[in-house]
């Protein structure tokens, strides 16, 4: 047995925070890396010792493994926990730190490297009778040799790639004809995404459901289960909700999937905690298949914890300090309900596209059977260096709908002011008929997102900022009577005037009054009684007599406010032009949907472009969006290639053909 008092955590945001968290209830020091881009990250701070790796791209930093073990060795960290992500099933670091002295909180490379081969991890599994989706197999495959096995596996196959994940290189293809191109196009993208282009067929299991089932191994031969985690819930094969237990599965199928599990891990000698996931058809719930095994820590494996009462980051410092394993399969127990759901910085109402921004202001839940994990903090800025994930909010109860209704509730209470989230989607999910019955599959996201409308601010929002920006110019010195904005005058108030902008709605609201006691008035609409307070970002409000309290931040012409259940963005704007001629209303300006950067410029500043080319482009967490030209005209470009742009930055502006003839 070792006794490890240092270790560095080699990865970054809200799991190395988590991980820190229970090396601190342990008594063990903890070390943090990061990047420039995370110089004052919340894992930073929250770490005994930090130390920087690299510039903010991650294969100067994050993925370099000098980078970690010169961190480990300048710390005296006698180990490393690598988190997910990044090096944690990158075999050739473990290796690296074995070679080092240094111990790897994971399972050995061997393992790593079997399961990281889609190919060789099916041959393995099934040699310890662990059942897999019939298909087609094995190294070397061609296109010819793909294309004749595919007629016995049966159509729809799903085309996958043996090296990597997360949905890259795969296709489903429904009859011979498709089969070709497919095959083609998954090859040139898993060379991209993976280095390499190895692909092999299986039967696409209609209505899949994803089920998950966490193992343990120590080196002294004890493996144990900890049960399954439902993960449908699936946007482009990216998990988004997760639970624990799955509404599928009955009792005696839970064991086989469990004692499946076990023997997967078996297979290649594991040690340490890793998940094995399973396929399984919702029109046949008894019958599964193993899909592939994930050697490190889950995402999801908080709602594990939360039935369980494990804390599987310590069980994994134990094991791979040499301890054995302090639960036999009998002792493990899985008491109630927990579902997870995952914070993104995206754009539902935009395509998904990856946001970020400065938190200007946050609110995370709590109270009994709630959790969350985060990375956030205030002040914290989210780029486009990284994963888009921020938080991970999870609720227990002790049944499935009390659960989700405690999610609902948790998720109505967080907030990241600055930075757009998923966060109204998720809740858009949770109400789901299908969800709330457990009626799940893995397209089932992906067919409900066309039917997602993002809630425009009411009117409640829209005073909300009003007063916001009203009482930012209270108090006033005392005995200044011309100087309070009360808007008194010899007979009828004159109001404070705000104009704003709010999805679609463009409206004036009027106030007169005191912060006290004041009447408000959205354009077109009746009077409201208000009475309002502002201290620091809080913002209470009381209309009509009915009270809230808001979260509040601004910056750059957007009041931001969290209250309610739902976080609102309202713009500032000034009025429009008396005359006509004061604005060029058939210019353009092309602002960047994202954070990134500038990986082309297709056209010479001043050159003439027609309505439809392609001006520039950006691109973030490896999305590539391109800006067009929605006006005939005379370009001005305002960046170049490699330029980091940020979401709403001006790109480029069109100078309309008209104008640019009415000039001449």
């Amino acid at each position: 047995m070792k006794t490890f008092d240092t270790v560095l955590v080699a990865n970054r945001g809200e799991i190395a925070v988590r991980v820190i968290r229970t090396l601190r209830a342990m008594g063990i020091r903890s070390v943090a890396v990061f990047s420039d881009a995370d110089e004052k990250a919340r894992h930073v701070a929250a770490a005994d010792v930090a130390v920087r790796i690299g510039p903010a791209p991650a294969r100067e930093s994050y993925l370099s493994i000098d980078a970690i073990l010169d961190a480990a060795r300048r710390t005296g960290a006698q180990a490393v926990h690598p988190g997910y992500g990044f090096l944690s099933e990158n075999s050739e670091f473990a290796d690296a730190l074995d070679k080092a002295g240094l111990v790897f909180i994971g399972p050995p490379a061997a393992a790593i490297r079997t399961m990281g081969d889609k190919i060789a991890a099916k041959a393995a599994v099934s040699a310890f009778g662990v059942p897999v989706v019939p298909g087609v197999s094995r190294p070397g495959l061609t296109d010819d040799d793909l294309i004749a096995g595919a007629a016995d596996v049966g159509f729809p196959v799903l085309v996958k790639p043996s090296a990597g994940g997360g949905g890259k290189g795969m296709r489903v293809v429904h009859d011979a004809a498709e089969l070709p191109a497919a095959l083609i196009s998954a090859r040139r993208e898993a060379a991209a995404a993976f280095g390499d282009d190895t692909l092999f067929l299986e039967r696409f299991v209609l209505n899949p459901r994803h089920i998950e089932v966490q193992v343990l191994a120590d080196t002294h031969g004890n493996v144990v289960h900890l049960g399954e985690r439902e993960c449908s819930l699936q946007r482009r094969h990216q998990k988004v909700i997760e639970e624990a237990p799955s509404p599928l599965l009955d009792a005696e199928t839970r064991a086989r999937i469990g004692a499946a599990a076990c023997d997967t891990a078996r297979s290649v000698d594991y040690t340490g905690a890793g998940t094995v996931e399973f396929i399984v058809s919702a029109d046949r719930p008894d019958e599964f298949f193993f899909m592939e095994m994930n050697t490190r820590l889950q995402v999801e494996h908080p709602v594990t914890e939360m039935v369980t009462g494990l804390d599987l980051v310590e069980l994994q410092v134990r094991v791979a300090a040499g301890e054995k394993l302090p639960i036999a399969q009998d002792d493990v127990t899985m008491t109630g309900h927990a579902i997870e759901a995952r914070v993104y910085a995206e754009d539902p109402a935009n395509g998904f596209l990856p946001t970020g921004g400065g938190v200007l202001g946050l609110a995370e839940p709590h109270g009994p059977g709630v959790r969350v994990d985060s990375g956030l903090a205030e002040g914290t800025v989210v780029g486009s260096d990284y994963d888009p994930m921020l938080a991970k909010v999870i609720a227990h109860a002790d049944d499935r709908p009390a659960a989700l209704q405690a999610l609902d509730r948790a998720l109505s209470d967080t907030a990241v002011l600055g930075v757009p989230t998923n966060i109204d989607f998720l809740r858009f999910l949770l109400a789901d008929p299908d969800v709330v019955g457990g009626r799940l599959d893995t397209g089932l996201l992906d067919r409900r997102t066309p039917d997602f409308v993002a809630a425009e601010p009411g009117d409640d929002e829209l005073i909300a900022a009003a007063a916001y920006k009203w009482l930012r110019s209270w108090p006033v010195p005392a005995g200044s009577l011309w100087e309070v904005p009360s808007g008194w005058r010899i007979g009828e108030h004159a109001p404070t005037t705000v104009r704003l902008h709010a999805g679609d709605r463009t409206d004036h609201v009027y106030l007169t009054g005191t912060p006290q006691s004041a009447t408000a008035v959205v354009e077109g609409r009746e009077p409201r009684t208000l009475a309002a307070e502002l201290e620091g970002n809080r913002l209470v409000l009381i209309l009509d007599g009915l009270r809230t309290d808001y979260l509040v931040a601004a910056t750059d012409g957007q009041i931001w406010l969290a209250g309610g259940g739902h976080t609102a963005v309202v713009e500032t704007v000034r009025e429009a032009p008396v005359r006509p001629d004061d604005e060029h209303s058939g210019d353009a300006e092309l602002v960047s949907p994202m954070p990134g950067s500038v990986v082309a410029v297709n056209v010479q500043d001043g050159a003439s472009v027609e309505t439809g080319a392609v001006v520039v482009a950006v691109e973030a967490m490896k999305m590539e969006h391109a800006l067009t030209a929605p006006v005939d005209g005379v370009v001005e470009l305002l960046v170049a290639v490699g330029d980091q742009v940020k979401v709403g930055q001006p790109l480029a502006r069109i100078k309309a053909a008209s104008q640019e003839a009415e000039q001449s």
